[in-house]
C-alpha cells in the first residue's frame, strides 16, 4: 500500500443502506476521498469485525501509515466528522435560523421514527398486508412536515442545501420506492421535486456506484475523489 493510501480513511459500506448512503454523500460533499470497502451483510470482512463488535455499516476508520487510529460507527457521526474537517459547500452552516444542534435533533427524530415507519410500510407492501394504507399514513405525518419546509424555501432548512437535506434524503427515497405510482400522484409536489433533483444529479450517480466486494480480492478503491 502506498503512503498516500495508507493514510487515507477507510469506509466500510453497503450500497443501498440509507445510513451508508448518507455517509457517502457527506464524504463526497467534503471532497475528502476515502478507501471504500463494499460488504455484504452475510459475509463481513474479518478486518471490519476485528474493529467493531457491532459489525454494522457505515463504519469509518482513520489510519496513519496503515495503522488504524479511530473508528466511527454511526452514520451521523461520520457526516459530522468529515464535514467538520472540510465543508466547502457550507452544509453545517446552511440551516437558516435553526441552530445546528436543533437540526441534529430533527435528524435523530426522523431516524428513530420515520425510518421505523417506512420499514413497516415496506413490510406491509411486501407481504400484501391489509394495513398498508395505515402504514403509509404513519409515514406521511413526517412527509407533511418536509413539504411545509420546502414550501418556505428551496431546501429543508433554508435556500441553500444543508446537513438536514443530505441526512434525510436517503430515507425519503426509500419511502418513494414502496408504492411508486401512489408516490408520483401524492400531495407532496415540493418534496418530489426536491428528491428528484438529488436522484438526477451526477453526485448521486457517483455515490450509488456499485463496487466490487472487499472480501473478493482486497483491492483498494478510492471513493470521493472529485477530480475524477
Amino acid at each position: 500500500m502506498t503512503t498516500q493510501l495508507s493514510n487515507m480513511p477507510i469506509l466500510y459500506s453497503l450500497q443501498h443502506c440509507p445510513y451508508a448512503m448518507r455517509a457517502r454523500i457527506a464524504i463526497f460533499k467534503s471532497q475528502q476521498p476515502v478507501l471504500i470497502r463494499a460488504i455484504k451483510l452475510n459475509n463481513k470482512p474479518a478486518e471490519m469485525l476485528a474493529l467493531s463488535t457491532k459489525g454494522t455499516v457505515p463504519m469509518l476508520v482513520s489510519q496513519v501509515d496503515g495503522i488504524d487510529t479511530e473508528v466511527v460507527e454511526e452514520s451521523l457521526d461520520i457526516m459530522l466528522k468529515v464535514l467538520n474537517d472540510n465543508d466547502p459547500n457550507h452544509l453545517l452552516s446552511s440551516q437558516g435560523n435553526e441552530p445546528l444542534a436543533e437540526v441534529i435533533t430533527i435528524i435523530d427524530d426522523f431516524e428513530k421514527h420515520f425510518f421505523v415507519a417506512v420499514e413497516a410500510y415496506k413490510c406491509a407492501k411486501r407481504y400484501q398486508e391489509t394495513n398498508i394504507v395505515e402504514r403509509r399514513q404513519a409515514c406521511e405525518v413526517y412527509l407533511q412536515k418536509l413539504e411545509v419546509r420546502l414550501s418556505q424555501h428551496a431546501f429543508l432548512s433554508s435556500e441553500h442545501e444543508g446537513l438536514l437535506d443530505i441526512a434525510l434524503m436517503p430515507f425519503v427515497r426509500q419511502f418513494s420506492k414502496v408504492e411508486r405510482q401512489w408516490y408520483q400522484q401524492s400531495p407532496y409536489p415540493k418534496l418530489r421535486a426536491w428528491l428528484n433533483q438529488y436522484l438526477q444529479s451526477p453526485m448521486f450517480t457517483k455515490v450509488m456506484a456499485k463496487h466490487e466486494l472487499w472480501v473478493e480480492n482486497h483491492r483498494d478503491i478510492i471513493f470521493g475523489d472529485v477530480k475524477k
